[in-house]
């Protein structure tokens, strides 16, 4: 742990102005636990513009905070190095970046963020590779095994303008799954609700159940082989494991699985050389949240996944 001796003192530009005090604190005092930071709050520790404030305060832009001493956890250079090789190569995954965005074609199994055993994941290997910027945010969430198009905010008021996006729908996100058997033509919606549990282990497993929320999927096929079928997904609402679940409840679950899969199916595989979840975020449109300009980036498949296809189209 190190301690950070002396009160700073923080005056808020236009960028930082809007969000809560609290939040403003996690983000800026990293490895304090979240129970310190509401006590320095609540005992009136950290003030405004000389006043005390409450933890949902909203800072505005030429606000002055200050900071009382606190203790931070020590970085762990020794666990995320910019030298490490799959940190290094996201260099060569980044499609597009401007100061207000950055696009990355995520590699399956890397965690868009650390925890859950999980020492590092895409946004702490960015914070390394880019230690000049200020800000980086993740917009979106892949699943760890799931690669393709994702969307990182340099600016909290492109984070801002891209979740407005993301909640009136205007954002577009378009996936490619390889699925078991034939997918039937008719079926180009799934409408049904989604349920998270968390186990015991802390694994989350997402169901269809009465209880759960509204998600909608639209499938289109792309290709059919002779045991599978290449889909193009496009969620409509963003539940955590959507795509993956609504295709188990077609009875098409997707290939290389492991919560959702057909084990079957993905023996039959095997001589494809498929060893991960073949689910990719192939295309995503938005508009530019400074230029308004519409965007559309595109990731291309990896190696594995191009491999596969490429060996049931001999078959």
């Amino acid at each position: 742990m190190k301690i950070q001796n002396q009160v700073q003192f923080v005056t808020i530009d236009n960028d930082e102005a809007g969000q809560r005090i609290d939040n403003f604190l996690l983000t800026r005092l990293k490895g304090v636990p979240k129970s310190m930071i509401y006590r320095i709050i609540r005992k009136g520790e950290v003030r405004i513009n000389s006043g005390r404030i409450k933890p949902e305060y909203k800072i505005q832009a030429g606000d002055l905070i200050r900071i009382p001493p606190v203790r931070q956890a020590e970085k762990q250079q020794t666990v995320i190095s910019a030298k490490l090789d799959k940190v290094a190569a996201l260099s060569d995954c980044i499609l597009y970046e401007d100061d207000h965005l950055l696009v990355l074609n995520k590699p399956s199994g890397m965690a868009v963020h650390g925890g859950s055993g999980v020492n590092f994941g895409i946004i702490e290997a960015l914070r390394i590779l880019r230690p000049e910027a200020r800000f980086l945010e993740l917009v979106h969430r892949l699943d760890r095994e799931t690669s393709g198009v994702l969307l990182i905010a340099k600016k909290r008021s492109a984070l801002r303008v891209l979740h407005q996006q993301l909640r009136l729908k205007q954002m577009q996100k378009q996936y490619l799954a390889l699925v078991k058997g034939q997918w039937p033509s008719h079926i180009k919606v799934i409408q049904a609700p989604l349920l998270k549990n968390i186990l015991q282990s802390g694994e989350r497993i997402v169901k269809v159940g009465t209880d759960g929320k509204y998600s909608e999927t639209h499938f289109k096929i792309e290709e059919r082989f002779s045991n599978a079928t290449l889909v193009k997904a496009s969620p409509i609402t963003g539940r955590t494991h959507q795509i993956r679940v609504h295709a188990q409840y077609a009875k098409h679950p997707i290939a290389c699985d492991n919560r959702y899969g057909d084990l079957d199916f993905d023996q039959q595989l095997a001589i494809t050389g498929l060893k991960r979840l073949f689910l990719h975020a192939s295309s995503l449109i938005l508009i530019h949240p400074s230029s308004e300009e519409r965007l559309t980036f595109n990731a291309p498949l990896d190696q594995q996944l191009k491999s596969c296809l490429a060996i049931l189209r001999k078959q």
